[in-house]
């Protein structure tokens, strides 16, 4: 049985894309001292820190090797509060300081209490993060 032959419908009109800009996002780089707090599980175990500097308007998450997939996984609430702090327009030293009321020990992921402290830059957080 022969097949009918197949008309390709072409079409010539410009396509115009829009630029959409996404969520806001403090920037993810800083070669300038950043506070940053230890975030665990309900075992104590970290998984983690947040970290932020005013300067270059910037903070983030940084996973924990050691930490494995979990502290993967749980870091992305904290990306997500931090999306949502600089979409208030608020520092990044002032987003940190909200996150630090998550320090319920029962839930999955907390804020370790008292963790607050300062690295010399983010690469020596990292560092700490892939050593620990």
């Amino acid at each position: 049985m022969a097949e009918p032959p197949r008309t390709t419908v072409r079409r010539d009109e410009d396509v115009h894309f829009e630029l959409v800009a996404g969520p806001s996002t403090y920037r993810a780089r800083t070669d300038r001292p950043v506070q940053y707090v230890t975030v665990a599980n309900g075992q104590g175990t970290v998984l983690g820190y947040v970290w932020a500097n005013d300067e270059d308007d910037a903070a983030g998450w940084t996973v924990r090797k050691a930490g494995g997939d979990e502290a993967f996984n749980r870091g992305a609430l904290y990306v997500s509060r931090l999306r949502d702090a600089k979409a208030r327009g608020i520092s990044p030293t002032a987003a940190l300081a909200e996150l630090r009321q998550y320090c319920d020990p029962a839930r999955p992921s907390h804020v370790v209490p008292g963790s607050l402290t300062e690295a010399p830059s983010l690469a020596a957080l990292q560092e700490r993060a892939a050593g620990d």
